[in-house]
């Protein structure tokens, strides 16, 4: 079989013929990008845009977050200075001359106190230590009116010897807010005009004076 070789200019033509086809590819590529991006441009589209967008999109500023005070102290139920303790809460562990003093007697007995009583010249404010909601409103002929309000971290306040009360069961009071004024107990007449505080803790009635003024969160 006799071989056909190709003419040196048939050869060359050859070879101008796939530079044009190579050229005329790119160019056809490049158009079509090109009417790409056109009729990206003409929708509202832009590449370049989109890129930056990306890349350099603002952060908007970070904003303070209000931290929730967890730290709250426990207050006195009371605010006027002038209020003075006239009755101690029973310690067996006290002195003799203190558990003298936290001594009631009522009718010929004599009974450990269960709280602490507080008096002034005149009937004062009496206050919610914390928030807090309103367990019950009772009145009794020997304790007088007693105000019992639930706290956080299982505490329970008891305010007695109380008049003119302005909450009643399952309100919601804050702390500082005023529940009533100071009043009269036929368990503690000699006290006239008085506040009898008790405080639970888990179930457990303490000594209040040992409470106030430190966080809630030391009785976890």
């Amino acid at each position: 079989m006799i071989k056909r070789k190709l003419k040196p200019f048939a050869r060359n033509l050859l070879y101008v013929l796939s530079i044009i086809m190579l050229v005329l590819s790119m160019y056809f590529i490049q158009g079509i990008i090109k009417n790409n991006m056109l009729k990206d441009k003409e929708e509202g589209v832009n590449i370049e845009d989109i890129t930056n967008n990306a890349t350099n999109e603002e952060v908007p500023p970070t904003q303070d977050i209000p931290v929730v005070n967890t730290d709250i102290q426990i207050i006195r139920p009371y605010t006027n200075e002038e209020i003075k303790l006239v009755r101690n809460y029973y310690d067996y562990q006290s002195d003799n001359e203190t558990q003298e003093k936290s001594i009631i007697h009522y009718e010929n007995t004599y009974m450990q106190n269960s709280g602490v009583d507080y008096a002034g010249n005149d009937s004062f404010d009496v206050v919610s230590i914390l928030d807090g909601t309103v367990l019950s409103v009772e009145t009794d002929n020997l304790l007088g009116t007693t105000v019992q309000i639930k706290h956080s971290n299982d505490m329970i306040s008891v305010y007695q010897s109380m008049k003119d009360v302005t909450v009643k069961a399952n309100d919601t009071v804050s702390q500082g807010t005023i529940i009533g004024k100071s009043g009269e107990s036929n368990i503690s007449k000699e006290l006239g005009n008085h506040l009898h505080f008790e405080l639970y803790v888990s179930g457990a009635i303490v000594n209040p004076e040992n409470y106030f003024g430190h966080s809630i969160n030391e009785f976890n």
